[in-house]
């Protein structure tokens, strides 16, 4: 266990932060599994521009990688494109 202050504090921090990355990549994962299961086109074009907005305020933030954000972004466009 923490013995100053600031430890302490640092400690609290952490875990809310920690929670809510945990809580915004779980939301963006969702809306990629949910983007993934559309079949219509009309609803790709539609859900595309959220979730790409998701991603990269993900990366935005540091929680997940520029680069993975980029790689999900164009394997997302890949598939919208396929319809």
């Amino acid at each position: 266990m923490a013995n100053h202050k600031s430890a302490l504090k640092r400690i609290r921090s952490n875990n809310k932060k920690r929670l809510r990355n945990r809580f915004q990549h779980k939301t963006a994962r969702n809306a990629i599994r949910k983007l993934r299961s559309v079949t219509t086109k009309k609803e790709a074009n539609k859900q595309f521009p959220v979730v790409v907005s998701l991603v990269d305020k993900l990366a935005k933030k540091n929680i997940i990688h520029d680069n993975k954000a980029a790689n999900l972004k164009a394997k997302l466009a890949k598939f919208v494109a396929s319809f």
